[in-house]
């Protein structure tokens, strides 16, 4: 069983009534789901997702003014829920983690992933969270919101980034995969740079996969799900998935013994590019001709409207 199924069947056979009987004038107040840390907020848990941090639990919602009236009690109440469910035991938060589950104000919830009580408003604040701290307040799944306040936090942040904002994400990240991915990389690897070739290749690696994300208008996970979250985008995420597996494939033996292990690599590489670039020009964010994908970097940040924006250096997220 997934952990997000898991965490709805233990809600509705013991969050909803504990709401329903014990604080039963604000059972149509309270919001509930599972978002946030943790594998299973993505979909993405197995069996080797239960050795830690996993296990039945829920969210429990409440805007300010109902938290400063119920939010301690509805906690305890929480808390004295059974310790186990359909064989499996409630997760125990470590001090590395934090508190996952239970009760939270709604405002308290989404500042802790992405440091604002409210919706970015400006460009500047949007600038400043990352995709993966956006990710993390997006993820998961809601059971219940009967006022409908969680909910219309998560669709404010739902609906990405400023079209500046994904541009200039976009220019960034298409400077960074050219030079690493596309220039750097081979050159490591002649001057006998090993360690050099695989930062170099890492760095291409997530740089080209956050600009699927982006292209997608979808949130890149941090870097444990951001390859498996592709194969959830329609847009090249099933085929880079496996153009990103075949990159980072054992050498056969012919390669292993000294032939053709760099030379797959960069055609691999150029592979995704072409198709980040192709990707590119079908959507009007650059009109270079260049295979070049810093060429194409230049191309989108010229399409930016804001000036200061435009104005940044490239590189510059």
């Amino acid at each position: 069983m997934k952990g997000l199924e898991l965490a709805e069947r233990y809600y509705e056979e013991y969050g909803r009534p504990l709401v329903a009987e014990r604080f039963p004038e604000f059972q149509n107040r309270v919001a509930a789901g599972l978002v946030g840390e943790g594998s299973e907020c993505y979909g993405f848990d197995d069996e080797l997702s239960r050795d830690h941090d996993w296990g039945p639990g829920f969210c429990l919602w409440l805007t300010a003014d109902d938290h400063a009236l119920i939010g301690e009690e509805l906690q305890r109440c929480y808390e004295a829920l059974p310790k186990s469910y359909a064989g499996f035991e409630r997760r125990v938060e470590g001090s590395h983690t934090g508190k996952r589950n239970g009760v939270f104000e709604i405002a308290d919830f989404y500042r802790r992933f992405i440091r604002y009580d409210h919706v970015p408003a400006t460009l500047a604040e949007w600038r400043s969270l990352p995709e993966t701290y956006l990710a993390t307040a997006t993820n998961g799944r809601v059971f219940a919101d009967p006022v409908g306040e969680f909910t219309a936090f998560r669709e404010g942040l739902l609906g990405f980034y400023p079209e500046d904002i994904r541009r200039k994400k976009l220019a960034a990240r298409c400077y960074t995969a050219g030079q690493t991915g596309q220039y750097n990389y081979g050159r490591s690897v002649a001057r006998g740079e090993s360690v050099a070739a695989h930062c170099a290749l890492s760095s291409f690696m997530e740089a080209a996969i956050s600009i699927i994300y982006l292209l997608n208008k979808r949130y890149r996970p941090f870097y444990k799900w951001m390859h498996r979250g592709l194969k959830e985008l329609p847009v090249l995420g099933e085929r880079c998935y496996r153009l990103f597996a075949d990159l980072c494939a054992e050498p056969g033996p012919a390669a292993a013994a000294g032939t053709g292990v760099s030379a797959q690599r960069e055609h691999i590489v150029e592979e995704i590019s072409a198709l980040l670039i192709a990707e590119l020009t079908v959507e009007g964010l650059s009109d270079s001709d260049s295979d070049f994908l810093m060429d194409h970097a230049h191309a989108v940040q010229a399409r930016i409207s804001n000036e200061a924006l435009r104005s940044l250096p490239v590189m510059a997220e």
